[in-house]
């Protein structure tokens, strides 16, 4: 079974979905950030989910992500992605671009 792939950033880039994770106390958070450019105007004004439980928030940004037809990208500062949700890498890693 093929796994998805998603990339990590570092900062939430202005044409699609940022997955935030982070951590408030022990608890494990999302946001789930578009900015309305992202859209091809599908979307009047910029969207933030505000903070979700980090399962949550990864379902939510995926449905958001097909939704609008936009990428999906995820910021995760503190290591919190389970490897159940899919493969993270980063550009710079993709064997694809080569």
């Amino acid at each position: 079974m093929i796994r998805n792939r998603f990339e990590q950033v570092d900062e939430p880039p202005g044409d699609a979905t940022t997955l935030a994770l982070a951590r408030r106390g022990e608890e494990a958070f999302g946001v789930v950030n578009c900015p309305a450019s992202a859209t091809q105007g599908r979307l009047p004004k910029d969207f933030s989910s505000g903070a979700l439980p980090a399962k949550d928030a990864f379902r939510a940004a995926i449905r958001f992500a097909n939704d609008f037809k936009v990428p999906l990208v995820v910021l995760d500062p503190d290591g919190l992605w389970q490897a159940e949700w899919g493969d993270l890498y980063r550009d710079a890693d993709d064997p694809t671009l080569e």
